[in-house]
């Protein structure tokens, strides 16, 4: 096998990995969410005033929350193929990734309140939302639409296993 083709074949395994984790994994779609949401309101308005070193901060914090929630899910499965009955390491070691994950959220979103606590933005964005009750309506249909993708995807990933 060439390096070209090994090359696209480990950019089409990382692929399948995104997706095997975004597919299965309901906190990783809870963690997407709530940075499309995050980002959206950061690019789409200019309420906030977020400088380019803070934003990078923010992608960094993000990068590492997605990071952490890969290396759990990995840990997860490679526990699970390894041992077929329960045992109290299997369990620690699945327990101190979920853990990474925790401590990773939990920095990335005192990140997001030290840099986004901007009382002044989110009062021109309650303005604008109350002011146009379409943007309302719309935002209750992105919040069915994504509580559809996080939890209807679990339930579509638990008929396959039963199957």
């Amino acid at each position: 096998m060439n390096w070209r083709k090994k090359l696209v074949n480990s950019f089409v395994y990382a692929i399948k990995g995104i997706y095997y984790s975004v597919r299965n994994e309901r906190n990783m779609r809870i963690h997407i969410v709530c940075m499309l949401y995050m980002y959206y309101y950061l690019l789409a308005y200019d309420f906030f005033v977020v400088p380019k070193v803070e934003f990078l901060i923010i992608l960094l914090a993000n990068g590492i929350v997605i990071s952490a929630e890969f290396f759990n899910t990995a840990i997860e499965r490679a526990v699970d193929t390894a041992t077929m009955k329960k045992n109290d390491t299997a369990r620690f070691a699945k327990d101190c990734a979920a853990a990474a994950v925790l401590v990773s959220v939990v920095f990335a979103v005192i990140i997001g309140f030290i840099i986004l606590w901007q009382p002044k933005a989110f009062m021109a964005l309650f303005n604008l939302y109350t002011q146009n009750p379409i943007k309302i309506v719309l935002f209750i249909v992105s919040v069915i639409v994504f509580l559809l993708f996080i939890f209807g995807l679990e339930n579509l990933s638990e008929r396959r296993k039963d199957e």
